[in-house]
């Protein structure tokens, strides 16, 4: 099956408007079976509430049973579970729980869907591809930034993005390369499948659920017929001054050489992207001058200090290297370092009568995640800082285990002796 999906990706990296017309009889016994293997069994259930290990007790059959009712044209997928997380602005962000059968033909069609589209997608586009990351994103943006003459960064957020996809426009940009109508027609049932809330059900008429597995490669086939292709026509090949567009799924940064260009694009973007229903948060989005000149020319003006811009949970701001050079400085973003802080109290309240040395097992993971992530150049005080609330919500959660005070500072440093608590260290070198 890999083979198949390999010569898939080859013809449509060595044909400049590919058409692939029929790939629906890739979803079979073999890649269905092979979904199964590499899901993972411990994420949240659907509506059913059928779990990856109840699945496998059948599994042949079910698989089988799968099967052919997608050959007749008989499945139709489970509306998705709504639930919401916490966003880091106090909002909460909806997603969608696919039942388990779901997942593993979302990932089989996610499959077909990927061999074809990621051979076209753009080198600026990082979000949710293979060997692609956040960090990669972060580090090409920083070198686009230094290396070229760029004066001014548009900064903007999409209103709602997975939320407002138009149905029709995706079904038109997947099926620019994929005119397989039986392929069209599951990715529209899937878009239509609606979600279900508090055993309400509700119809999807846009969008598609985060949390979806087909939902990320949908959204970056939108962005990359929206806004990817579109920015390389009009400013990459036309553009007068040098620029640049850096994008993660639906957060993008673009900087431009000279002003006129970049009010140029805040202006068009924003007319291309009401084209395809999409908008953008006017609160969250901006034009702000940004570079190695920008610190000298607001000064002559008077306006202190550049402006700093946010992307991918890092604020970015003009510095100087030990050297005096002009470098791109990245921190943890203030309002993802406090719903950090946020959840780390709630989740530490919640381990009052845990056994401590589980407690400091599970806390050293989390610390550890934060600063793999965060642990870039120049923001090692972020985690330190991150490390020093974590260790005094710590002892408040020590000393909130019974009625009596049970540490002093004294005490809980040699407990800390035996459970130490992870420190930070930088794990990614934005500069190599």
């Amino acid at each position: 099956m890999e083979t198949k999906l390999e010569r898939i990706a080859d013809k449509a990296s060595h044909e400049i408007r590919p058409k692939f017309t029929s790939l629906y009889h890739l979803l079979n016994e073999e890649l269905l079976t092979q979904c199964h293997k590499e899901l993972d069994g411990r994420k949240a259930v659907g509506v059913d509430g059928v779990t990856k290990e109840e699945y496998s007790q059948n599994l042949k059959e079910n698989i089988r049973n799968l099967v052919e009712r997608l050959k007749n044209k008989a499945y139709k997928p489970a509306p998705s579970l709504r639930v919401y997380i916490p966003r880091g602005n106090g909002t909460m962000r909806p997603l969608g729980i696919t039942v388990y059968e779901g997942k593993i033909v979302q990932l089989g069609l996610k499959k077909i869907i990927e061999a074809v589209y990621e051979p076209k997608f753009r080198g600026n586009m990082y979000g949710f591809r293979p060997e692609k990351s956040c960090h990669m994103a972060v580090k090409e943006m920083i070198g686009q930034i230094t290396r070229k003459r760029i004066n001014y960064i548009v900064d903007a957020d999409i209103k709602g993005f997975f939320d407002h996809m138009n149905h029709e426009w995706v079904l038109k940009f997947v099926g620019y390369y994929i005119q397989d109508p039986n392929i069209l027609r599951l990715v529209e049932k899937y878009l239509k499948a609606g979600v279900l809330e508090a055993g309400e059900y509700h119809a999807a008429e846009e969008g598609s659920s985060q949390g979806n597995i087909i939902s990320p490669l949908l959204a970056n086939i939108y962005m990359h017929h929206v806004l990817i292709l579109w920015f390389r026509e009009y400013w990459t090949k036309r553009g007068s001054g040098e620029n640049f567009l850096e994008n993660y799924a639906d957060d993008y940064i673009a900087g431009f050489e000279n002003k006129w260009e970049a009010e140029k694009y805040y202006e068009q973007m924003q007319e291309r992207l009401g084209k395809f229903g999409l908008k953008i948060e006017t609160s969250k989005s901006r034009l702000i001058e940004f570079g190695r000149y920008a610190k000298e020319r607001r000064k002559r003006k008077g306006k202190g200090k550049p402006e700093t811009f946010e992307f991918l949970g890092f604020t970015f701001y003009c510095g100087e290297s030990r050297k005096g050079t002009f470098v791109v400085k990245a921190k943890t973003s203030g309002k993802k370092y406090r719903m950090k802080i946020k959840e780390l109290k709630k989740w530490l309240k919640g381990r009052l009568m845990k056994p401590i040395r589980e407690t400091m097992e599970i806390l050293n993971r989390k610390l550890s995640g934060h600063y793999r992530y965060y642990g870039v150049t120049y923001n090692i005080p972020m985690l330190i800082k991150y490390h020093y609330h974590a260790t005094k919500l710590l002892y408040g959660m020590m000393n909130r285990r019974s009625q009596k005070r049970s540490y002093n500072w004294e005490g809980f440093r040699e407990m800390l002796k035996y459970y130490p608590l992870a420190y930070p260290k930088r794990y990614v070198n934005l500069y190599e």
